[in-house]
């Protein structure tokens, strides 16, 4: 059974019990940890509700009453929910406007930003190679990485999930008018996961939600490609999941045609435990040819950023198909991809083909990594030295049994698709 190191403890333990291992570390300090996030939010209310400016000092809100109204209620199962101090009452809790005050009290998320754009440094690095390379890149990405101080060990979907967004709010018109309130900005972590709570609140992905007892704000439990989807989906936005694993397994994955009610649900570090196989295959199987139709007719109708990339890249070993003329890179308006896989997950900027002289073609996955300092990549991209192995990944180093990844297709789904969104399936890839 394929085993991995415990990143807090350093113990080997199995694989599929990594994650309820590693959570185990943080469930007595939970409690803790979540009552100083609601105290330090109380406090930033209060400054809120006191500043000059503030829409509370007029009107017939006084200070008080407007910051009584973000106080969490804590329920006899020692959850911890927000409420409107006015709704209470009613025994509903009134969601726009609990929407409406996370809209007010999220906080940007810090980040070091590249001078003279991460993704053009990049590029640049991969022009000056040899000429029998093609690159491919998501046009915009900032890097998130985990702080040592906040997020360390098990940050890194949320860092992932951030990178993502940071796309979309720059590339995407439609997802910048909708994401976070339209805010304009990437949240920093607790805000994530407050959006997190409302969207399982409001239905998205009810078995995710029932795995976390429905609460993640202030926890440091690790999350994965279906929080990021659910997530998204909650906004309106297309957010897609593709599965590879061993053909024995599709049953169990997530919501696959022909799944059993039965067994569990199949996923990585997102809170389904499953049996882990002991199977390798390169998932290089999947760069150099036409990924198949995916299972279900919702995934087959998908404009899906996965698919295209590889397409794209096979196209790009085809001067007939692209014409890129001199250059060996360039840029496409495909989303960056979520890449999970048991113990960590990455954000897929781009692919690279290289043509070698024996005639076949070899790939590489361009990767932005979460536990990696920004700084250290900056440096790296203008020096052009050594961001090879910051960068690249080798399809052969790619030896987990399974993996995942979360997309985002174009567009705003309909209401009837908000509907059908909140459950989140999958399409199922054989290894």
């Amino acid at each position: 059974m394929d085993s991995a190191i415990c990143p807090f403890c350093h113990l080997s333990v199995p694989s599929s019990e990594l994650e309820w291992h590693a959570n185990g570390h943080f469930e007595d300090q939970d409690d803790r940890r979540r009552q100083h996030q609601l105290d330090a939010d109380f406090e930033l209310a209060q400054q809120i509700a006191l500043a000059p400016n503030s829409p509370f000092q007029s009107g017939s809100f006084q200070s008080e009453k407007a910051v009584s109204a973000m106080l969490c209620e804590s329920t006899s199962d020692g959850q911890t929910s927000w409420f409107d101090g006015r709704t209470r009452e009613n025994g509903e809790q009134n969601m726009a406007e609990k929407i409406s005050y996370l809209i007010d009290l999220q906080t940007r998320s810090p980040f070091y930003k590249v001078e003279g754009d991460l993704m053009a440094l990049l590029r640049n690095c991969l022009e000056s190679e040899a000429e029998n390379t093609k690159s491919i890149l998501s046009s915009y990405v900032d890097h998130f990485q985990s702080i040592e101080s906040e997020d360390v060990g098990w940050g890194c979907g949320w860092r992932n999930i951030q990178m993502l967004c940071s796309h979309l709010l720059v590339k995407r018109p439609e997802a910048r008018e909708v994401l976070f309130g339209g805010s304009g900005f990437v949240p920093d972590i607790p805000s994530l996961q407050r959006w997190l709570e409302i969207a399982w609140e409001r239905g998205f992905d009810a078995p995710g939600s029932d795995q976390f007892n429905h609460v993640v704000y202030g926890s440091k439990k690790w999350i994965g490609t279906t929080e990021c989807a659910a997530l998204l989906r909650s906004f309106g936005l297309r957010a897609r999941i593709v599965d590879f694993g061993p053909k024995e397994s599709e049953s169990l994955y997530l919501s696959v045609p022909g799944s059993s009610p039965g067994e569990p649900l199949m996923g990585i570090n997102n809170g389904r435990k499953r049996r882990t196989l002991n199977i390798y295959g390169p998932m290089d199987r999947y760069l150099p040819r036409d990924v198949p139709q995916a299972s279900s007719s919702q995934e087959k109708k998908s404009n899906s950023s996965f698919v295209q990339l590889n397409d794209s890249a096979n196209k790009a070993s085809d001067n007939d198909s692209i014409q890129f003329g001199h250059q060996h890179a360039m840029f496409s308006e495909k989303t960056p991809l979520y890449f999970q896989h048991d113990g960590h997950s990455r954000t897929i900027v781009g692919i690279q083909v290289r043509h070698q002289k024996n005639g076949i073609r070899q790939y590489n996955l361009l990767v932005l990594d979460p536990a990696h300092k920004t700084a250290a990549l900056e440096r790296s991209l203008k020096e052009k030295v050594k961001w090879q192995r910051l960068i690249k990944r080798g399809v052969h180093t790619l030896k987990k049994p399974q993996y995942q990844l979360c997309y985002v297709d174009p567009g705003l789904a309909s209401e009837d698709e908000m509907e059908k969104m909140k459950t989140i399936d999958s399409a199922f890839l054989e290894f």
